[in-house]
């Protein structure tokens, strides 16, 4: 059943997805992001133990308003003024709870609704760029193809436990498995992208961005699993039948995106 339910989602989601970055302008790349930084930190939130409505709504307009702050150029000004009144309001409502509010729980929640939307924002960044019809797609869908063939490869040649503690259903074989997929997705993506678009396509870049794409993509599935087995839950949320949250979801992407724009900037795989 969950496994039908996660085919169902990627048969509905893919296309969504496709139009909202390649059908649709620009602008509304941020839209989308900030849509899922605020459920994130919503989740987040929840996960940690946080159950202030305030504090939770606080976080969850920071995290929306990130990726247009980073579309609009990352000015200094605004980032300041909007961390000034993040963090006071955050400490207007720890001081007068009598320590009910856990210094702990703001540090946390302040942690995941910064860095979730900004990593996340890497579309953002990378959708502006002159080649964005070649990019936008590759930290999404090495990531996915790789989670993919992690999971296909698990049930079918898996033995060795990867990270038992973490995820106990994880194994090195479908974590190889998911290495050799996104490696091949990317290398695949190169071939149709260099058709569709007659730009230069630069393989070996896209070995890299495959290979070492898919590893972090794994870090970041990883990293959230020690939150949520840390936390005593089994999944952040179930907005995806089968999946679970939008961090169960997205957490590799989360990693991915920024490092594929780190690595677009210094070794591009596309060129006009």
């Amino acid at each position: 059943m969950r496994l039908r339910n996660r085919i169902l989602v990627a048969l509905v989601g893919s296309p969504i997805l496709l139009w909202v970055l390649l059908g649709l302008p620009p602008i509304f790349t941020p839209v989308f992001v900030a849509l899922l930084a605020m459920v994130a930190s919503y989740e987040a939130s929840r996960a940690l133990g946080v159950k202030h409505l305030r504090i939770q709504a606080y976080s969850m307009v920071l995290s929306a308003g990130i990726p247009f702050w980073v579309y609009f150029g990352e000015g200094q000004l605004p980032a300041l003024i909007a961390m000034l009144l993040y963090v006071g309001l955050l400490f207007m409502e720890a001081l007068p709870s009598n320590y009910a509010v856990k210094v702990s729980s703001i540090g946390a929640v302040f942690f995941f609704s910064v860095f979730i939307p900004y990593f996340l924002s890497s579309l953002v960044r990378i959708n502006a760029l002159p080649l964005r019809l070649c990019y936008i797609l590759v930290p999404l869908i090495i990531p996915f193809m790789s989670d993919a063939c992690a999971m296909f490869s698990g049930m079918l040649f898996g033995k060795r436990k990867l990270a038992p503690g973490i995820s106990p259903k994880k194994t090195l074989e479908g974590s190889i498995g998911g290495l050799a997929g996104g490696t091949l997705a990317a290398l695949l993506y190169g071939l149709i992208i260099g058709h569709i678009m007659g730009v230069e396509v630069h393989f070996a870049a896209l070995l890299i961005y495959g290979c070492l794409g898919s590893a972090v993509s794994q870090i970041g599935d990883l990293s959230f699993s020690y939150v949520k087995r840390q936390n005593g839950i089994k999944d952040f949320g179930d907005i995806f039948p089968g999946h679970g949250g939008v961090l169960d979801r997205f957490d590799s992407v989360i990693f991915c995106a920024p490092f594929i724009e780190v690595l677009i900037m210094v070794l591009p795989a596309f060129t006009s």
